[in-house]
């Protein structure tokens, strides 16, 4: 498996270097593999003086298996009516693909940064990235580095996505959510299903489950970083949602109410409860000596993990239910997204340079990316790509038919080619322009 794994890693080397081949012969350019797969790029500036920054993206991707009923072959990249269809399209290898592409061009036009800054590719980041991002941090950590920023995928341009809002919303990721899964177990003696006990473990356990999904954790919505969400677009939407959320000092527990209706909303209102594996019993006629369950929480950033550990100890209230923390940790530091916010502004910048009509907000990444690895290199971590989502399309991302378009891919790589412009600068610009083409 391994000698596989590596013979893949290889075919991807040389087909970058096939594909970029100004990016791997500049010498301005210094590229490493980390722990054998991942990679790490230093892209020299010109001024040492100013703090580099650091671009993230991932090349591993979930499974996909044609028979799902993928419209194309998953691992085809197809073109269906202008769309790529793939696994990784969106998830992330637009990214990788968008910020080689764009490095590629700017060498080639003869561009040389003055801030110089840093490319990191995890290989494992979606299985937590404990190999790939992790031996990154540690390398950077040994020689000193210091970021400006970081930004990595995350949140996207919105478009229709939110309902009431007019016009898309382009969410730049200033948190993310703090995880945890949690272990439940059930041990008892086993017996014949003839002669059954009043309560089985698997009863026990189910009704320790169902205590869970029955209450929920408390609303905290407009304790953390979605307040800031919902009062930049505020002015977006009509009367009377605009003055209720122009108000949320007041309003915030009615519009917590409203979210919590729908599981996409619910996210930003609450640490979520998710019981995803239940394992008991081997034959029909033994009754099991264990029954487990294993619980994914995803913790909001006006809680902590011991908050939340204690607080599934005091719904659970049963002794004979073992609860064991897996893994997790706590919801990541917010990052700033004033108007002095180096990284946030120029971000933005190049959004409103390529969108001008677009509403830019801060916002908070309900899942986890690599970027989380990084929280001792800088304080500013962002989490945001230029990719359009329409209704529906949130449910191609980890699942079928995955696919961006061929204007929005081309999107991305503009995008990437501007950002890297715009952070040449030394101080912020007091006044938006459009400088750069592609």
């Amino acid at each position: 498996m391994r000698a596989f794994s590596g013979m893949v890693e290889a075919m991807k080397v040389h087909f970058s270097l096939d594909a970029f081949p100004t990016v791997f012969s500049s010498n301005l350019v210094h590229h490493e593999l980390v722990a054998n797969y991942s990679h790490l790029f230093w892209v020299q500036g010109s001024q040492p003086g100013l703090v580099p920054y650091m671009l993230l993206a991932h090349i591993d991707v979930v499974p996909a298996t044609e028979s799902d009923g993928w419209e194309a072959p998953p691992f085809s990249a197809q073109e269906i009516d202008d769309f790529i269809y793939g696994r990784g399209t969106i998830d992330d290898k637009s990214s990788v693909m968008g910020i080689l592409q764009s490095l590629e061009y700017l060498l080639r036009k003869g561009y040389a940064p003055r801030r110089g800054f840093y490319i990191g590719f995890g290989h494992d980041e979606e299985v937590s990235g404990y190999q790939g991002a992790v031996n990154i941090v540690r390398l950077l950590k040994q020689r000193g580095v210091q970021l400006a920023f970081v930004l990595d995928e995350g949140l996207a341009v919105l478009d229709g996505v939110i309902s009431g809002l007019e016009g898309p919303a382009a969410l730049i990721g200033i948190s993310e959510k703090g995880s945890a899964t949690v272990k439940l177990s059930v041990s008892m003696v086993p017996g014949h299903s003839s002669m059954p006990p009043r309560e089985t473990s698997i009863g026990i356990l189910a009704a320790a489950v169902k205590r869970l999904e029955e209450n929920p954790m408390p609303r905290l919505f407009g304790q953390g970083p979605e307040r800031g969400t919902f009062e930049h677009l505020a002015h977006k939407f009509r009367f009377p949602v605009k003055f209720i959320m122009s108000n949320l000092w007041l309003f915030s527990p009615i519009l917590g109410r409203v979210l919590e209706r729908k599981p996409d909303t619910n996210a930003f209102v609450r640490t979520t409860t998710a019981v995803t594996i239940f394992n008991a019993g081997v034959k029909i006629n033994v009754i099991p000596s264990l029954a487990e369950a294993y619980v994914n929480l995803r913790i909001h950033s006006a809680q902590s993990l011991q908050e939340v550990l204690d607080l599934i100890h005091s719904t659970v209230r049963d002794q004979r239910v073992k609860i064991e923390l897996v893994d997790g940790f706590d919801p990541l530091p917010i990052s700033s997204a004033d108007e002095k916010s180096f990284g946030f502004q120029i971000i933005k910048k190049t959004v409103l340079d390529m969108f001008p009509t677009v509403t830019v907000a801060p916002g908070i990444c309900i899942g986890n990316t690599d970027s989380r690895h990084f929280k001792d290199l800088t304080s500013d971590i962002y989490r945001f790509a230029p990719v359009w989502f329409k209704p529906g399309d949130a449910q191609r991302f980890h699942g079928i038919n995955e696919r961006i378009s061929k204007k929005n891919y081309e999107e991305l790589v503009v995008f990437y080619f501007n950002l890297i412009q715009n952070c040449d600068i030394q101080h912020l610009p007091e006044a938006h322009s459009s400088v750069h083409e592609l």
